[in-house]
């Protein structure tokens, strides 16, 4: 690989020079460099999901209209938005090593805002109308189904037309937590505004009441419907990796189930025997659970750091990319360096060519871990080819902060090439 003496070059002495960043247009990239390839299966899931979107809006926006209560809504909306940041900032915070596309995880959010809640009322509806279920057994066993059933869909749509944003667990964990967030503000708002509004169950109304409950459902417990999400994406995250048959069918139906039972305790014990069920429900099921999952996906990235150093290392023998450069794709705080290095000595396009190239990178870690562990999908040849084409691409116009071998010595005593 060679790079333009105007952007970096390495010195016979190993010294590594910037060429005039501070000048304007000192760094520039070919056109189109930065733009990736349309993947298959876009055009058909952003026109699914976006029709659903719109009827999802439609149903929700005729249920807040026909409360008539805008003050009870904008007090709903102003006290439901307030754990929403803090949660999903917990969500991305786990996605690190390969972040997933902005536009994915908005879309997340929005369907469980607007999708999942507007099929869950028809449905909790339409079971009203021709079943008759009681409103208690209705909470405890309709709502726990037809919720989490809503809300999972997202993901399988997600693994049926963009299989590849979801590498592993961590990816399913992090669309299922945004489609629970979003749900769970949505649901939030209908809750709050009721209990402002008072009677039905929902007390004397007013602020007081609807801060009350806030209490309750945004600060003891906004984790709820992410949590409950979870399993159907840990579920999902596992059949994309798992290498019998069986279990990429079986793993997302154990997540489904696993989430109905965790919501159906959580709606039983507020119905049924009374607040101290609730309180043990919570202190000796919720908590523990919560924490398991916390603690799992902390392991799990921390799993993923050990095998994207490995995956990348072989891809360093096979001459995919530079042996040296690893620790600087792999290293979260490695990342962070190279990303304000390019910013401070190329600009903000140096800073957009580092963090494509780091995606890149971490995106051909995670594949190639397939291929080393039997488990690489029938286009593996051909993704895997594209994205090392890409990496040479973008790698002239990637800098370090520090002196690098341009050509590192493997083992053996040579620079390999390799193929996939």
């Amino acid at each position: 690989m060679t790079r333009p003496d105007r952007l970096t070059r390495v010195s016979a002495a190993g010294q590594h020079d910037v060429g005039q960043p501070g000048r304007p247009g000192a760094f520039s990239v070919p056109p189109g460099l930065l733009q990736r390839p349309r993947r298959r299966g876009s055009a058909l899931f952003t026109v699914v999901v976006s029709l659903l979107l719109l009827a999802g809006a439609g149903v929700m926006c005729l249920v807040l209209v026909l409360s008539n209560a805008p003050a009870a809504l904008a007090v709903g909306v102003v006290l439901a938005a307030l754990p929403v940041g803090p949660v999903i900032a917990s969500f991305l915070w786990l996605d690190r090593y390969e972040p997933e596309p902005v536009r994915l995880l908005v879309l997340a959010f929005f369907w469980g805002a607007v999708v999942a809640t507007a099929a869950a009322l028809v449905l909790q509806a339409l079971d009203q109308f021709v079943l008759g279920t009681p409103d208690t057994w209705s909470a405890a066993i309709v709502a726990p189904i037809t919720e989490e059933g809503a809300k999972g869909l997202f993901i399988l749509l997600l693994l049926w037309f963009r299989r590849r944003v979801i590498d592993g667990v961590l990816d399913g964990i992090v669309y299922a937590g945004l489609v629970g967030v979003g749900f769970a503000f949505t649901e939030n708002i209908l809750y709050l505004g009721a209990a402002y509004m008072g009677g039905h169950g929902s007390g004397p109304g007013g602020l007081g009441s609807a801060t009350g409950l806030f209490v309750v459902r945004g600060i003891f417990s906004p984790f709820a419907h992410p949590l409950f999400t979870s399993f159907i994406g840990l579920g999902v995250g596992f059949a994309v990796v798992a290498k019998k048959q069986v279990w990429r069918f079986l793993a997302p139906l154990i997540g489904y189930v696993a989430a109905v039972t965790a919501h159906a305790t959580w709606n039983a014990s507020a119905f049924f025997g009374g607040g101290g069920a609730f309180v043990l429900t919570y202190v000796f099921a919720m908590v523990p659970a919560f924490l398991l999952l916390v603690g799992f996906a902390i392991w799990a990235r921390r799993r993923e750091g050990a095998m994207l150093t490995r995956s990348l290392s072989d891809c360093a023998q096979r001459g995919f990319i530079d042996a040296y450069e690893v620790p600087w794709l792999v290293r979260l705080s490695a990342r962070r360096a190279s990303r304000r290095y390019a910013r401070v000595n190329g600009g903000p396009l140096a800073e957009r060519v580092m963090r494509e190239y780091q995606q890149q990178a971490i995106e051909l870690g995670f594949l190639h871990d397939r291929y080393l562990r039997g488990t690489a999908p029938a286009d593996f040849v051909e993704r895997g080819s594209t994205m090392v084409q890409r990496l040479q691409a973008l790698r002239p116009y990637v800098q370090y902060p520090r002196p690098a071998v341009m050509q590192p010595v493997l083992p053996g005593g040579a620079h390999r090439e390799g193929t996939l």
